[in-house]
């Protein structure tokens, strides 16, 4: 008889996810936030060319479609806000191929939100109200909040905004992180993202709640460009303990922006010879027809479960992990 039938979760870890869920559904019930669903199979899915999905076959006789799990509820939900919702939030799976680690499993739980009329210092006013309050006793420490170049800068020497290829090079090779020339090439989001999560993300929010704002431009993903600087976009990521828990955006209402910044990392995609990626036309649609000002934010809550549990694998907070579904 196999023995790996059994949870890798305790019962009282379960009765935690339970509680955090419904403090959540509480904190959003008094602020008159509607909780919707969508679907998790979509014709359309994310361009990002970090980002590994799912697909699989619909068989309708006599046709049959391809059809992709969804990575983000982002794309739904911002049609949801088109079509008039008023602010939404979700908690709802969510799926990534290639992930699986001590922080990774491929099918994950996601809480995301989106207020309208919220500016991004808005938004991270309420983050912080919700994540305060979620550990209310465990003696979390005063939030932080501080700029993507400042907090780079200071711990790498390096400008984050003005991409140099020597002094990122230099920088690898100091740290004994030589791969990353070959990994990175002349990529200045991909330099970024290697330097960050090796040098900087590990001394984020030491029992604290820490913010990080103002992301280079060439990370800016679904965000605004920030208005007043062109090399900055309105996007936030939060970390607690060294842990990326969420990232949240101000987010880009501008339909034909959006599709070229679609189109562009489809190009890259394609060079990378990854994964065909399908463009979703119905946010598209949406976007031109209306997104109203809004910032939203999305929050792994296998993670933040493990920060309010001080567990030390996500395996220890799902009931089975991939190993054992």
């Amino acid at each position: 008889m196999l023995q790996d039938w059994r949870p890798t979760c305790s019962l009282e870890l379960m009765r935690l996810r339970a509680q955090m869920l419904a403090d959540i559904r509480r904190f959003f019930a008094e602020r008159a936030v509607l909780e919707v669903e969508t679907p998790l199979l979509s014709h359309g899915i994310g361009t990002d060319p970090q980002l590994e999905f799912f697909t699989t076959d619909y068989c309708l006789s006599p046709t049959r479609q391809t059809l992709f799990l969804q990575t983000s509820p982002e794309f739904a939900m911002k049609r949801l806000l088109a079509a008039g919702s008023g602010s939404i939030y979700q908690i709802g799976k969510a799926f990534r191929n290639g992930e699986s680690g001590r922080f990774h499993n491929p099918e994950f739980t996601l809480l995301e939100w989106y207020r309208v009329g919220f500016t991004l210092p808005q938004l991270m006013d309420e983050i912080t109200e919700l994540i305060t309050g979620l550990f209310s006793g465990r003696s979390l420490q005063e939030t932080q909040r501080v700029s993507y170049q400042q907090v780079f800068g200071s711990f790498t020497g390096l400008d984050p905004l003005v991409f140099s290829y020597r002094d990122y090079c230099t920088f690898a090779r100091e740290c004994q992180l030589s791969e990353a020339v070959a990994i990175c090439g002349n990529d200045h989001a991909l330099w970024l993202d290697f330097i960050f999560s090796h040098k900087v993300q590990p001394h984020l929010g030491d029992n604290a709640l820490c913010m990080v704002y103002g992301y280079p431009a060439c990370q800016s993903s679904l965000a605004r460009i920030n208005e007043h600087n062109a090399l900055v976009t309105d996007r936030v990521e939060l970390f607690i303990n060294g842990i990326e828990l969420g990232n949240g955006y101000d987010e880009l209402v501008d339909a034909k922006q959006q599709s070229k910044r679609f189109d562009k990392e489809l190009a890259i995609r394609q060079q990378q010879n990854s994964p065909v990626s399908v463009k979703d036309k119905r946010l598209i649609s949406a976007l031109e027809s209306g997104l109203p000002e809004c910032s939203g934010v999305a929050i792994g809550l296998d993670r933040l479960l493990m920060l309010l549990s001080d567990s030390a694998s996500i395996d220890d907070v799902l009931s089975f992990p991939i190993r054992r579904a």
